[in-house]
């Protein structure tokens, strides 16, 4: 087995060779969208951490971005501001310097999530939002019948979702968001009732833990899960999965303000 799925893995994917693709694959879908905006509540000034090529960020508030990737910054669309070149683990920013602070898919792949955390709250006066995956609960998706390797890194890169609210303090707030059946961001679970999007390996190359899932086991996936569709047997076992409108899967949204402010 590759030696990447022995340990729990983050901060380990290069953005520069994985990366190419995502602002195309990856759409901020408007109904999620709408739970983050919401969480801002009034905050002006607000700061995007791992902001990659900019999905999600408001676009009627002043937002400062922060990307560690060139890559995906350079996939940032024309009518965002660009990004800072910088890291979570050290914030280039004065203590309580913005309204609002928001991390959303990202706190996995930071080298150190809880100094990333905790300079989330030193430099943010109101609202902090993490959007992340519950990883204790990935394998109630069929996926994990198809995919066993790659939801078992998916299920280990994930922090606790009870862990983020620990440091993060003050009064924390845990929503599930449903993910919509025609979700237009391409993270696993967007692809619940379209089974078929997983054969194109863009769709796969847009997912992260797919790049530690080696080529020939996502050939045998690709083969396999095309077979079962060709035959009927996935719609047998799985079908009922098509019909949902929305699944309340891992997708969480972590809402903290510090006591006192």
């Amino acid at each position: 087995m590759n030696d990447s799925l022995q340990k729990p893995l983050a901060g380990d994917v290069d953005y520069g060779v994985h990366g190419q693709g995502y602002a195309r694959q990856r759409r901020a879908d408007p109904r999620i969208a709408e739970y983050v905006h919401r969480a801002l509540g009034s905050a002006r000034t607000v700061l995007n951490i791992g902001a990659g090529a900019g999905s999600y960020e408001p676009q009627d508030r002043h937002v400062l971005a922060i990307e560690p990737s060139a890559a995906m910054r350079a996939q940032r669309p024309p009518h965002l501001a660009p990004a800072i070149h910088g890291v979570a683990e050290e914030l280039p920013l004065d203590d309580r310097s913005v309204d609002a602070s928001m991390a959303l898919i990202t706190v996995h792949q930071w080298r150190n999530y809880e100094k990333g955390l905790n300079e989330m709250r030193r430099v943010t006066r109101g609202p902090i939002i993490v959007m992340t995956f519950d990883g204790d609960v990935l394998n109630r998706f069929w996926l994990a019948d198809y995919a066993p390797q790659m939801i078992a890194v998916e299920s280990r890169r994930f922090p606790k979702v009870e862990r983020i609210c620990r440091i993060l303090g003050g009064k924390a707030e845990v929503q599930t968001i449903p993910v919509p059946i025609d979700c237009t961001d391409g993270f696993n679970e967007a692809f619940y009732a379209r089974p078929e999007q997983f054969l194109d390996s863009a769709v796969r190359r847009s997912q992260s833990a797919w790049s530690f899932v080696d080529a020939e086991t996502q050939k045998k996936f690709a083969e396999t899960l095309r077979a079962d569709l060709e035959s009927g047997a996935w719609d047998r076992r799985y079908g009922q999965w098509r019909t949902k409108p929305s699944y309340d899967g891992s997708l969480r949204l972590v809402v903290s303000h510090a006591e006192g402010r």
